[in-house]
């Protein structure tokens, strides 16, 4: 049996998130399938009322695609009511380079990738750096308040 993941994120503006995560990533927003040449042509051809794609404007990708294949599809679906508790499943962005990597040089990615993301939109939750430890993490919330790690 064949099986293929996709990553759904619920979120309230699926379009601030795209660019949010293609730059988290490293990913693209998705292009429109079948040779539509917009999203909005898509729906419309897959039978989807003029009312529905003017109330949600049906232009823009609400997924985002690894341009080299490899991950997972993340679509952001838009939902009406607000995150209210933390979200039992996560994501780590793993920029460190694993425990093959000096600790200084993780912690060097880790925090170069954590600062990035905190000038587009994420908000810093912790850092987990314990005395001792071989691991330094940054724990973060992107624009909606989705809790992530950077490691």
């Amino acid at each position: 049996m064949d099986v293929t993941l996709q990553v759904t994120i619920d979120c309230g503006e699926p379009r601030r998130l795209v660019e949010f995560w293609c730059e988290a990533l490293g990913y693209i927003p998705e292009p429109p399938p079948g040779g539509a040449a917009t999203w909005r042509d898509y729906w419309a051809d897959q039978g989807v009322s003029e009312e529905e794609l003017d109330a949600d404007g049906g232009e823009e990708p609400e997924s985002i695609v690894d341009p080299e294949g490899r991950g997972p599809r993340v679509w952001f679906q838009q939902v009406p009511e607000p995150r209210t508790v933390k979200n039992r499943v996560h994501l780590d962005l793993k920029v460190g380079g694993g425990r093959g990597v000096p600790l200084a040089e993780r912690t060097r990615r880790v925090s170069e990738k954590a600062d990035r993301l905190r000038r587009l939109g994420a908000t810093v939750l912790r850092v987990m750096d314990e005395p001792g430890a071989d691991h330094y993490a940054v724990v973060l919330q992107d624009p909606e308040g989705n809790e992530f790690c950077v490691v």
